[in-house]
């Protein structure tokens, strides 16, 4: 194994400002410049967007926001994190949180959209809207209307060996749920996807 394939070292960073604190992850001591740039632009794009999203411009004085991140794999040139920004307007009944999650090959530093996690022409969309609603059937989750599919371009990010798919606050269950989210093994899952993905590194037994 390269030593490239071992889990790379990441660093903490900062957004400061009134009411506001973000960490997010910066991935560092990169043999690759470029790649290591490229990865954490990326990451530093997406926390800025959560901030936009977040920020209504004309309550800005009334917004707390803090942001925080998990790395879900580091491994065998995969890495795959979330990360979560919370913000709470003043005399709000409640906060909101957002989570936007990316995955990475960290050998080219290309980030991986949920289609590309899977070979060209299988119905990934189709299959996996099957296993979860298996899963709502199981573990009978309460639904704010009746689910049908997933997205094309979904939430998920990878943990150990599963796909993990998942989905923001009032997107398919009422605030109280939070943000249900669906494991789905990669053997369950291992005919359809792209062996040269991020996900096809971790459907092999090492």
């Amino acid at each position: 194994m390269a030593f490239d394939a071992f889990p790379v070292a990441i660093q903490t960073m900062t957004v400061t400002g009134p009411q506001t604190t973000i960490y997010y992850p910066a991935v560092i001591g990169l043999s690759n410049q470029m790649v290591q740039q490229m990865v954490n632009g990326t990451i530093s794009n997406a926390v800025q967007q959560l901030i936009n999203q977040q920020l209504d411009p004309q309550q800005i004085d009334q917004t707390e926001m803090t942001g925080a991140y998990e790395i879900k794999t580091n491994e065998r040139n995969v890495l795959s994190l979330s990360l979560s920004n919370y913000a709470y307007v003043r005399h709000s009944a409640h906060g909101l949180t957002i989570i936007k999650s990316l995955t990475f090959d960290m050998s080219t530093g290309k980030s991986y959209t949920l289609k590309e996690l899977f070979k060209p022409g299988s119905d990934y969309v189709k299959v996996l809207s099957d296993i979860i609603k298996e899963q709502l059937a199981t573990l009978d989750i309460p639904l704010i209307e009746e689910f049908n599919e997933i997205r094309p371009n979904q939430d998920y990010y990878i943990a150990d060996k599963a796909l993990i798919i998942y989905f923001q606050l009032y997107d398919i269950t009422p605030y109280y749920i939070g943000l249900p989210a669906f494991p789905i093994s990669v053997f369950q899952i291992q005919d359809i996807i792209n062996e040269n993905s991020p996900l096809g590194k971790m459907a092999v037994y090492l």
